[in-house]
């Protein structure tokens, strides 16, 4: 027979293990609540702080010719540069144009307005490069038709020259077909590359 002593051991114990379980179902689940918290302000950081993996920094240039004016606006001659290689075809024509924008860093002459600036370049299915900088290119540009001519073809050689899948120029103001930038060259239709510009240590490739 079991004496009240022995009742009573066992209802002690029988607490005393309950409680056991209950702190370890407990600490369970605060320890899940915390790997839940570390896993959402690890995912947190990364997004709002990404990878720095390819950054500008670490990310593989190509060289390039980029073709500028002589002093008399008669002949393009070739620059060596080298600007950051993109994937996409769209993507390396703006690294080359932002470069010419830059200008010469060999005392050639520009062949750009300063403060001009490119808006965006598609490419069509004709291979066609559709080029368009922001009105500045009209209001400053010193219009007469030699510094068009150097300006059009400074573009066109460049973009030609430099990225496979562009065989045509069109020049766009404001997203916008222009007849000309001062009135002396035909803007209308895309551009060839013209090596009759070039001057003739420029001309291979």
């Amino acid at each position: 027979m079991v004496t009240k002593r022995k009742r009573r051991t066992d209802e002690i114990k029988v607490k005393k293990k309950k409680k056991r379980m209950k702190k370890s179902f407990l600490f369970l689940i605060v320890l899940s609540i915390i790997a839940l918290l570390i896993l959402f302000f690890v995912i947190l950081f990364e997004y709002v702080f990404p990878p720095t993996k390819g950054s500008v920094a670490k990310r593989e240039k190509q060289e390039v010719l980029l073709y500028f004016s002589d002093a008399n606006e008669r002949f393009l001659v070739a620059e060596k540069r080298y600007v950051l290689k993109e994937e996409s075809m769209e993507g390396q024509a703006k690294e080359i144009v932002k470069a010419l924008l830059d200008g010469s860093k060999t005392k050639l002459v520009n062949t750009f307005p300063e403060k001009v600036s490119l808006e965006s370049i598609r490419i069509d299915d004709k291979s066609t490069a559709h080029v368009s900088f922001d009105n500045k290119l009209i209001q400053l540009h010193p219009g007469s038709c030699a510094s068009e001519m150097i300006t059009i073809y400074s573009l066109t050689n460049t973009l030609i020259r430099n990225v496979n899948g562009i065989k045509r120029v069109k020049l766009l103001v404001d997203g916008k077909e222009v007849d000309s930038i001062k009135g002396h060259i035909n803007a209308r239709q895309p551009f060839i590359m013209n090596k009759d510009m070039m001057a003739p240590g420029s001309r291979e490739g």
